[in-house]
């Protein structure tokens, strides 16, 4: 099925209702915007040319147009290319070449990064600006059917996040998506059109993909005004647009549990809060519990099986009596409906619940392949299953704890170290704010742990004999750092997470601080 669909049906059925709104005004009722959707349709295949499965990538801020453009872009038959907004141009200008994108859309804000591309990228044909003259041309047209997709096209090129080398499309099919937004409504939540789902992440990432299942069902998308997100903005909102989820990363969900606008604050308006992306340290969930109560959900996934392989439950959560809480809070939760979730050797062969292995992955969920990349494809596809790189292993009761990525692995002495668990241990400190771990060659143990600490948080800030005192209460001797580099901030790519190769690099060159 074309996803578009769930837009035309919604024009129909919930035709006075609201669609999208910026703040807590109304932009579109489901009418209009079902409207705008086909017209933008006709004009992009009419007026630009454009013919089923060609590429039209989006490089906006969050905003009403980008939905537009997204789902007019499915209504017409195309494949969308949604960008990351804060990527430098030639990140943009790469993603935009790989995927043979024939037309971009934008907003002002990236219009002298973005429009010198149509002459430096032969595959763009025009750089359309949303909104403006141009724009208002395509919605002159006249209004298209909906053209037919088969749930093996694509939908989306959904580019990696590039943490090492040159990012990858992860080709997401309609198919795809509909499997993921059925499992939201299996695994996650109900989701009505008197509900409302806030994106204050971005949509070319997470918010968009679960912005999903709340179209499906003729939920109003709600755009923060301001930009940035803060409580007493968070607040306004869930008055205006009750019934309110949200996905953030783990940085953004500690910023809001800090926030004193939300201290004692009436959620009652908010539904649920999920998080992924990068890991929630324990210390930093408790206070997310403390300030928004039993609305906390959690997944993992990654761009190539969207939303979708395993999540702990609003209920896992709320379940503090269970003896193993804690331990069940530090890890990724149990495998969703949708797919099969395993734990394999090098040899591909399942490792029993305690032992740490590569997690693989099947489902209908997973992507068809890497866009224009059949080497890559058949790597990371290899026997029918999806190989996520992370290393994991689930317990005997089903619950699937990472420890890291594979490259990320530590070996010193011949021991295995697996970098998040001497961060969780670290992360205890009072006073540390951020921690990354990562291994540096080693002449005598092959490799040695050091840590690059952030120091913050409520307590005084940590010496390096302080943290190896909060280690060695926790974890064995020989995993603790044998360095603590106490620095400013961590770099981090464009989605939030710690580029530990730069720290590797840091610690090769000689530059650590």
């Amino acid at each position: 099925m074309n996803l578009a669909a769930w837009v035309e049906r919604n024009g129909r059925r919930l035709r006075d209702r609201p669609a999208v709104a910026v703040g807590e005004q109304v932009h579109a009722t489901w009418g209009g915007f079902s409207e705008r959707v086909a017209t933008l349709a006709g004009g992009m295949r009419e007026g630009l040319g454009l013919s089923a499965g060609d590429r039209v990538a989006i490089v906006m801020n969050n905003r009403p147009e980008y939905l537009e453009a997204m789902l007019a872009a499915w209504h017409a038959g195309l494949v969308a290319v949604p960008v990351n907004a804060r990527l430098h141009p030639d990140e943009i200008g790469y993603i935009l070449d790989h995927s043979g994108t024939r037309v971009v859309l934008i907003d002002e804000a990236h219009a002298g990064d973005v429009t010198p591309l149509e002459v430096s990228v032969d595959s763009v044909e025009r750089v359309i600006v949303a909104p403006g003259p141009e724009w208002d041309e395509l919605l002159s047209a006249a209004p298209m059917g909906l053209v037919d997709r088969a749930a093996a096209d694509p939908a989306w090129l959904f580019y990696t996040s590039g943490t090492t080398g040159r990012p990858k499309g992860a080709t997401l099919t309609h198919g795809n998506l509909l499997m993921a937004s059925l499992s939201y409504f299996a695994d996650i939540d109900a989701v009505s059109a008197d509900d409302s789902v806030l994106h204050a992440a971005p949509l070319s990432h997470g918010s968009g993909l679960y912005g999903m299942p709340h179209i499906a069902k003729g939920a109003v998308s709600v755009i923060p005004a301001s930009g940035p997100l803060d409580g007493a903005e968070l607040l306004t909102l869930l008055e205006r647009w009750p019934g309110m989820s949200f996905f953030a990363a783990p940085i953004m969900v500690r910023r809001l549990a800090a926030d004193p606008a939300l201290a004692g604050a009436d959620l009652s308006g908010l539904k649920t809060v999920i998080y992924g992306g990068a890991p929630m340290y324990l210390p930093d969930l408790e206070a997310a519990l403390e300030t928004f109560g039993p609305r906390l959900a959690q997944i993992y996934g990654q761009g190539e099986s969207p939303m979708t392989i395993t999540g702990l439950s609003k209920a896992d959560h709320a379940d503090r009596d269970h003896p193993r809480w804690r331990e069940r809070m530090q890890s990724v939760g149990s495998t969703r409906t949708d797919v099969e979730v395993r734990v394999v050797d090098a040899d591909e062969r399942e490792l029993p619940p305690g032992e740490a292995g590569e997690v693989v992955v099947r489902g209908g969920v997973v992507m068809a392949g890497y866009w224009d990349q059949p080497e890559a494809t058949r790597e990371t596809l290899r026997g029918g299953w999806l190989h996520t790189g992370d290393v994991g292993s689930f317990d005997e009761h089903g619950y699937l704890t990472l420890h890291d990525r594979s490259k990320d692995l530590i070996i010193s002495g011949g021991m295995n170290i697996y970098p998040r668990e001497v961060e969780e241990a670290i992360m205890t400190h009072p006073g540390v704010q951020a921690v990354a771990v990562v291994g540096r060659a080693d002449p005598e143990w092959g490799e040695s742990v050091v840590a690059f600490v952030v120091a913050g948080g409520d307590g005084a800030a940590p010496t390096g004999e302080d943290l190896d005192r909060t280690c060695v209460e926790r974890i064995a001797r020989y995993k603790r750092p044998k360095e603590y580099h106490f620095v400013d901030a961590l770099p981090t790519n464009n989605y939030g997470k710690v580029l530990k190769r730069e720290l590797r690099e840091q610690l090769r060159d000689g530059a650590a601080r």
